[in-house]
Parts: structure tokens; sequence; C-alpha cells
């Protein structure tokens, strides 16, 4: 688990990692790739290291978002997941599921042409008792606690490609087929699932 102590002063981020955190981040990357296109889609990859918000010793830090570094094609792509919500509420809600992972299997890549819907693919409505409210630090813990650095992981998001195309985004509900999540043990017959959403996005 993160324990992140964080200071805004004159919009700079400060922050104190504890050793947890450089294991996990300990191989991230410095360059990344640049074949992701502007389109919803999957990244199949693997884990390389886990970033947590404020944390400047990586390239490309953020403050609010977890990173989740991910290698495919022997390149490196950063899967970046909301924490922290701008609406009345900021507490992120965090659902873990398990289900298997729709066609195509499991291949390193990046899928496009896919869609995801919580409720109809998963069952998942904003009204399930599973969810979790949580704060930014206890969030970015939560999924830095559930992924294993070096494992395999499909990521549904979204690409803006161009000069952002080394990123994906948007991994939390957004409807119209595009939701965002995080599926780990994706080769498994049932995979787990990471899902997010904002506290008031109701479906």
């Amino acid at each position: 688990m993160w324990w992140i102590w964080i200071a805004c002063t004159a919009g700079k981020v400060e922050s104190e990692d504890s050793p947890v955190d450089s294991a996990q981040d300990a191989n991230c990357a410095s360059t990344f790739g640049d074949v992701l296109t502007d389109a919803f889609g999957r990244v199949d990859g693997t884990v390389v290291a886990i970033v947590a918000p404020g944390n400047t010793r990586c390239a490309k830090p953020n403050s609010d978002h977890v990173i989740v570094q991910v290698e495919l094609d022997h390149a490196v792509y950063r899967m970046v997941v909301n924490v922290l919500s701008s609406g009345e509420d900021s507490r992120i809600q965090v659902l873990q599921t398990e289900s298997p992972l729709p066609a195509p299997a499991f291949a390193e890549g990046w899928h496009t042409g896919l869609s995801l819907d919580y409720p109809t693919d998963l069952g998942i409505s904003s009204t399930d008792s599973a969810w979790e409210s949580l704060e930014m630090e206890a969030a970015a813990a939560r999924i830095s606690d559930a992924i294993v650095v070096g494992d395999p992981i499909a990521v549904y998001a979204t690409s803006s490609g161009g000069s952002y195309a080394d990123s994906t985004n948007l991994i939390h509900r957004n409807g119209d087929g595009r939701d965002g999540a995080l599926v780990l043990n994706p080769t498994a017959a049932s995979s787990t699932w990471l899902l997010f959403r904002f506290a008031d996005q109701e479906f």
C-alpha cells in the first residue's frame, strides 16, 4: 500500500513516497511508444510499473492519476487512471468483479473496434453494493495492491492518438460502449476486473 503525503503549494506538487512505491515503480520507463490511435480499444500487454499520484521520480508524472505502465510490442505505454473526481464528491467509486475476458482473446497489442458497457457486458449497475467509495490515496493503494508488476494486463481505455499516442485515459464509466476497465489475469477462465465511476454517474 502507498502512504503518500502530497502538498500543493503555488501549483507545485511535492510527494514523499515509501519504499513500497520504489518497488512498484523501480523499472518505470523514461521513453514511450507511439502506436496508439485515436480510438477506444483494449491494450493487452505486461505491467512494467505502477506510478503513484504525485510521484515525480518517473517520466510524465501526474498529480491525481495512477499511471500503470504497460509494455507491448517492445515499447511502454501509459494507462492513466483517474483517482480524484473534480465533482462535488471527490471520491472515486471502485468495484472488483470476476468475468471472462470478451473476444478477442488476450494478445499483445492495441485492439480497436471493440466496445465495453458495464451493465450489458458485466451485469454491473451504479446501485450495486460492491462499489467502494475511496479517497485518492486509498484508491491509488487499491489499484497498486491488486496489480502485480510483470503480470499480463488488459486495459479498456481511450487514446487520443497523435501527440498522445503513448497514453490512454478515460478508464472509468463513460457509456456508449466506451467504458474503461483494468482486467487482471486476462488469460484465465475468469479474469479479475477493476471498474471505476464517479459518484454522480447513474446507470
